[in-house]
């Protein structure tokens, strides 16, 4: 479903103008409105944190093409991208402005090689996601917690996020007992690609690049992998199935159901994805920018109320 797609340099991140922006696409400005930047919207720490990485990644392999590349996606022809463009050279982000049309859009990101799509509107998530385009939608908090203005902090779900919703399936149909029976008669069996597992892999190749500079510690990316999931056999299945896909993650929280927002709020991420609207709802309530991925089974339980033990 997540098939390989053409690649036109560096990891290209689409954005919708609503995840970047506090924009309203329905309402035409007036003069006085066009003159003025619009509000960073819940995607802006996580571009200025692309940026400093892609400022590193010059100093340390001049001429490279590699690195973030940031597309802003317009699809909606109300929208003024005159204001747009200002507003990005306002900030003095490193953003392309997209024309497209909302039925070529898919395409569009395909055609750009896109690792990741993040947009506030579901509908849009759901097509790119549909597609083939690894996406997800954008929660902003009420007050967001200040995050690191040197270092690109990303935090993964397991199931449905990385993996593929395997074990989801079996806890959703059949309940905790069969489910941790099957995370222990199937611990050495890696579990599917989800759908970001391309561009963790990708973050983790940049990563590389600056290990090989001696940047460890101090890299100016890191990852972190914050589950439902125990520390016995589920979390070994996990740890066995990230060396299935040759992908490293920097730290890695085992949480056995507990709330996950409390952890979040001491990683502080510029973005945590997780396919479970408990865990999105638990991280803007501690303040964390959290990006609902709607796949697999989850998607199916996503307007309904939740309990505890999910992964």
């Amino acid at each position: 479903m997540f098939p390989l797609l053409i690649q036109l340099g560096g990891i290209v991140i689409a954005l919708s103008p609503g995840a970047l922006f506090n924009v309203d696409g329905k309402k035409m400005p007036n003069t006085t409105e066009e003159a003025t930047p619009l509000k960073p919207g819940a995607a802006f720490p996580f571009v200025k944190a692309l940026k400093t990485v892609n400022d590193h990644l010059i100093k340390l392999y001049p001429g490279s093409q590699e690195g973030f590349r940031v597309i802003l996606v317009v699809s909606d022809p109300t929208q003024d991208k005159g204001r747009l463009q200002s507003s990005i050279e306002h900030y003095r982000l490193t953003v392309e402005v997209f024309q497209t049309e909302p039925q070529h859009f898919v395409n569009d990101l395909k055609d750009r090689g896109t690792h990741l799509f993040l947009s506030e509107d579901p509908v849009m998530v759901r097509q790119a996601l549909t597609g083939g385009v690894p996406a997800a939608t954008l929660h902003k908090p009420e007050q967001m917690l200040e995050t690191s203005e040197t270092q690109l902090r990303v935090a993964f779900d397991a199931d449905a996020v990385l993996f593929s919703d395997e074990s989801e399936r079996v806890y959703k149909k059949e309940g905790l007992q069969p489910y941790l029976k099957h995370e222990r008669e199937n611990v050495d069996r890696p579990l599917k690609q989800g759908p970001l597992e391309r561009f963790a892999k990708a973050l983790y190749r940049l990563q590389g690049m600056f290990h090989d500079k001696g940047y460890h510690r101090n890299c100016p990316i890191r990852t972190f992998l914050v589950t439902s999931r125990g520390s016995s056999y589920c979390g070994l299945r996990a740890l066995k199935t990230l060396r299935s896909f040759d992908l490293e993650i920097d730290e890695a929280f085992f949480l056995s159901g507990s709330n996950k927002g409390p952890t979040l709020q001491a990683i502080r991420p510029h973005v945590f994805f997780d396919d479970q609207d408990r865990h999105i709802n638990s991280a803007k309530e501690h303040g964390v920018v959290s990006a609902h991925v709607p796949y697999g089974i989850a998607k199916q339980h996503s307007h309904r109320k939740t309990q505890g033990g999910e992964h």
